[in-house]
C-alpha cells in the first residue's frame, strides 16, 4: 500500500544508517541530509528506493523494533530481547489490559502498544513528570497512543486508575513495595512481571509474590549473541548484548 500523508516513515542508505521522518507533502528536515520535498515519497512503498543527493536509499515502514531502537533516549529502556520475552510470557495481546510502572523512555511502552492494539489499552504509571513527555513523544510516533494513558505518581501508594488488569508489568528496584497498592488491579489468573538489574532486587522481588500466594513464581536473564557471516567461514560474534535485567514472572491466583 502506497505511503499516505503523516505516516512515520524511514531512510536506509546502503550504510545502513536510518533516518526518520514524518512524511508531508512539503519539504521534510532529515538531520544529517537536510531539507527535502516530501512529495517524491507519495506513491512510494514499502522498500522503493530513491536518490538523493547523488546516494541511492530504501525507504520503509518501521516495525516495533525499529521505533524502540530510534527513541529519544533519556531513561534507560527495556531492550526488545526482553522486551519480546515479557510479551511472551505475559501473554499480551489484542484486547489485553495492561498495567505497566515506569515508562523510562517508552521503550516498552511503544511494545506493549502495538501488540494490545486495537482493542487493548495500556495504562502507565510515571514517577517522573519529564520522563512521562519523553514517552508521550515516543509513543505519539507509533500512532497508537490513542490505547495509552499515564498518570503520574509513586506506584507504591498512588490511587491506580485502572482496573481488570490483565498483565501487571514493573520496571523499578523495589517491585515488592508497590505489590499491595499494584495487585488488587490485576484480575485473578492475570500474569505479573518485574525487572529489576540486580541480584538483590531479584530476590526480594521472589519472595514477595511467593508470600502473597502467587503461582508460577519463575524468574531467568535473558541473552543474545549475533552471527558473523563471511565468505568462507561463519562463527558467533565476539561481542554478545547480555545482562540488561533480571525477569520474574507469576500468575496470580483467587483468594
Amino acid at each position: 500500500m502506497a505511503f499516505q500523508e503523516g505516516e512515520y516513515l524511514y531512510l536506509q542508505g546502503e550504510d545502513g544508517r536510518r533516518y526518520f521522518f514524518r512524511l508531508q507533502n512539503s519539504m521534510v528536515k532529515l538531520g544529517g541530509l537536510g531539507v527535502i520535498d516530501g512529495s517524491r515519497f507519495c506513491g512510494k512503498d514499502d522498500g522503493d528506493m530513491v536518490e538523493i543527493v547523488g546516494k541511492r536509499f530504501n525507504v520503509f515502514r518501521p516495525g516495533t523494533v525499529d521505533l524502540m531502537e530510534s527513541l529519544e533516549r533519556g531513561a534507560q529502556i527495556i531492550t526488545p530481547k526482553d522486551a519480546c520475552e515479557i510479551l511472551f510470557e505475559c501473554d499480551i495481546r489484542a484486547g489485553s489490559r495492561v498495567i505497566e510502572v515506569g515508562a523510562g523512555s517508552g521503550g516498552l511502552t511503544t511494545a506493549l502498544l502495538n501488540a494490545v492494539a486495537p482493542t487493548g489499552h495500556v495504562h502507565t504509571i510515571e514517577f517522573k513528570q519529564q520522563n512521562a513527555d519523553r514517552a508521550l513523544r515516543n509513543v505519539k510516533r507509533t500512532g497508537l497512543d490513542q490505547y495509552w494513558t499515564c498518570q503520574i505518581g509513586d506506584a507504591r501508594d498512588a490511587p491506580i486508575e485502572f482496573d481488570n488488569a490483565d498483565a501487571l508489568i514493573t520496571d523499578m528496584p523495589d517491585a515488592e513495595n508497590a505489590l499491595d497498592n499494584l495487585v488488587p488491579h490485576l484480575r485473578n489468573g492475570g500474569r505479573i512481571c518485574t525487572y529489576v538489574p540486580n541480584v538483590n532486587q531479584l530476590e526480594l522481588s521472589v519472595r514477595a509474590l511467593r508470600d502473597r500466594g502467587f503461582a508460577d513464581v519463575r524468574s531467568f536473564e535473558v541473552m543474545r549473541r549475533g552471527m558473523e557471516v563471511h565468505e568462507g567461514g561463519t562463527r558467533p560474534s565476539f561481542e554478545m548484548l547480555g545482562h540488561t535485567g533480571y525477569l520474574t514472572f507469576a500468575r496470580k491466583r483467587s483468594v
